[in-house]
């Protein structure tokens, strides 16, 4: 059998499901097949969303009108907001998900999609005539034809799991491994290549002596993902339990190490350098005699926990035995021991900024097939394909992020430029403007974004701007009022700040470090009651948006203006047609380099490694500049 579709997603993870749940939102009929409906937007490793530089792409694929992070909400089971003690451009939000209830959530908001079908099976070929892919087919025998197609295959093209030296085939445990793609697009002259990941043993809480671990608490404040005010944290909330692996523990574990596919030659892939698995740890930090260990709950009723800090592909005798050693898991009882997971992945440079593919037109990569780890990564590209895909079918201009405008486009653009040499994750670090992609503005800088191509609705675009104006009038307000010595002087000598000589403006005041509005807004009636003038369930939000913009504002116009220089060369156009081999001025290494990439800026050429600054220059030459 035959079926017509304008966008077809292949896998239903969390690339997947943004993807899916884009396009069809962008008005074009749009078909999302996977292996099995009934895990749709599993989270295969830990159930958390979120983290450093993590929850700011989260809270961007909100506010653009994507999904993860309203679903996140409303299964959290616990919230924090991390660093909360360095600067706002440093916050990231995180929580613990209930695992079941957040895939139960997301299929409900797919089967709810208009223009969305789901067709359960296995799609292990594309369809492609004349350079274009226009379907695919399934193991089954069902084919589907659509003008664009995006692959979010997770672990699942050729994947085999490690237990010791057990092997067995799957893209996670339980579920069949994907054949025939990868070898289809390699002979279509894809480069491609392995990758390994890893999964810590799931405990049995029951067996767990608590009292030996530490409690750690949630926030209880207004902090969450989603810029929607209605949306909530629902379910209860669990604490999450810290314990440590000592030198005996440690002991075991070298003593399995010659069993281990990652030393006795069986996993010859690249792995994650910034999560390593536990026998990677006790190798590297051979010194170090404890690691901690967080106990994580699965859900909001379970006794199933999540050993965060203990991912192993060790045989699972010795896992077991290893954590017998630790007091609090001394009698513990597991639901199934960890793994490592090998997987195909393709060399991101082979694609556009747009994640359509360079070799075949109408074909786009999302996820781990990319070369990145974790589902938020996965998650900022599938909506950033989905999109493309469903604008490609409309006619429509393409869509693309700048590294001064999201993560989200920091994160494509390493993939495109930089390629990836182990399992790609986001950190802040990677952004050079990262005091102007804070997680608290991320509505106001993509939002508009996400209403112009009409994936975030009007309701969400009009949220956005009402929380500007009173954020802005705010400021204005702080701005003209002034505040006399003997109104304040007596708050400011009890947290430790100077005095007050003469009468000085508020704006001033909340830009000193130990001031914050909610202090001076106790001693100051006139500030109280301007706060109360602000819509009640967004007060504290607008406020701490005025806040970080008044004590930052120094930082975020200098990053703005470093901004606008690199903007001067990514407005810079390349010649899609420009034969770099021909310009000998450039080095070899650069005219190899720029022929593989095929930069479509001067900036994206600037950020490609071993392009030096004389061959930039040398280019923006030709290109009269």
């Amino acid at each position: 059998m035959k079926f017509d579709y304008d966008v077809i997603v292949v896998g239903a993870g969390h690339a997947g499901c943004e993807a899916a749940h884009a396009a069809a939102r962008l008005g074009v009929a749009t078909l999302l097949i996977t292996l099995d409906m009934h895990n749709i937007a599993q989270m295969s490793c830990n159930p958390a969303i979120g983290g450093i530089a993590k929850g700011q792409i989260v809270r961007e694929i909100d506010a653009l009108g994507g999904m993860m992070g309203i679903v996140a909400d409303r299964t959290a089971i616990q919230f924090r907001m991390l660093n909360r003690s360095k600067g706002p451009a440093m916050w990231s939000p995180r929580s613990q998900s209930d695992r079941t209830k957040y895939s139960m959530m997301w299929r409900e908001i797919l089967e709810t999609t208009p223009n969305l079908n789901i067709w359960q099976g296995n799609a292990n070929e594309l369809i492609v005539e004349d350079g274009k892919v226009v379907g695919v087919r399934t193991m089954e025998g069902a084919e589907f034809h659509a003008s664009t197609v995006v692959l979010t295959n997770g672990t699942f093209l050729n994947g085999l799991m490690h237990i010791g030296r057990t092997m067995v085939e799957g893209g996670r445990v339980a579920e069949p491994a994907v054949h025939g793609l990868t070898e289809q697009l390699k002979s279509l002259g894809f480069r491609a290549d392995r990758m390994k990941t890893g999964t810590p043993v799931r405990i049995d809480g029951r067996s767990v002596k608590w009292n030996l671990t530490t409690p750690q608490a949630g926030d209880d404040d207004n902090h969450k993902f989603s810029f929607l005010p209605d949306v909530k944290r629902e379910l209860k909330q669990r604490e999450c339990f810290i314990t440590y692996t000592s030198e005996a523990t440690h002991e075991i574990l070298r003593a399995g190490l010659p069993d281990s596919p990652l030393y006795n030659g069986q996993i010859q892939s690249i792995g994650p350098r910034y999560c390593p698995s536990i026998e990677t740890k006790i190798v590297t930090f051979a010194d170090k005699t404890e690691h901690q260990l967080f106990l994580e709950p699965e859900g909001e009723t379970t006794v199933e926990f999540y050993l965060n800090g203990f991912s192993s592909s060790l045989p699972m005798n010795i896992q077991i035995e290893a954590l017998h050693t630790i007091p609090a898991l001394a009698d513990v009882q597991i639901y199934r021991p960890g793994y490592a997971i090998e997987y195909d992945f393709f060399d991101p440079t082979q694609l556009k900024h747009t994640l359509e593919t360079r070799l075949i037109s109408g074909l786009y990569f999302a996820g781990q097939i990319n070369g990145t780890t974790g589902y938020e990564e996965a998650a900022g590209q599938g909506l950033v394909a989905g999109v493309n895909a469903a604008l490609r079918v409309k006619g429509g201009e393409e869509f693309t992020l700048g590294r001064d405008e999201a993560y989200i486009g920091v994160l494509i653009d390493d993939l495109v430029t930089k390629g990836v040499d182990e399992p790609y994750r986001m950190f802040t670090s990677r952004a050079e403007f990262r005091i102007l992609l804070r997680q608290d503005d991320a509505d106001m800088r993509l939002t508009p974004r996400g209403y112009e191509i009409g994936l975030a609705t009007e309701d969400r675009y009009d949220l956005m701007v009402v929380k500007r104006d009173w954020r802005d009038r705010f400021i204005d307000f702080a701005r003209q009022l002034t505040v006399r010595p003997a109104e304040l002087n007596e708050l400011l000598e009890s947290v430790g700040s100077s005095p007050l000589s003469q009468g000085v403006k508020l704006i001033d005041l909340i830009a000193r470090p130990q001031l914050n509005i909610a202090l001076i807004a106790g001693a100051l009636p006139a500030v109280a009651e301007f706060i109360m003038e602000i819509p009640d369930g967004r007060r504290e939000e607008i406020l701490e948006a005025a806040e970080i913009l008044i004590k930052y504002s120094g930082y975020i116009e200098r990053e703005k203006a470093n901004a606008a220089k690199l903007h001067r060369l990514e407005d810079v156009k390349i010649p899609s047609t420009l034969d770099f081999e021909s310009i000998k001025a450039i080095s070899t290494e650069g005219r190899q380099k720029l022929m593989r990439h095929r930069p479509a800026t001067i900036g994206q050429a600037s950020r490609i490694p071993g392009i030096s600054p004389s061959d930039v220059n040398i280019l923006l030459l030709m290109m009269n500049r």
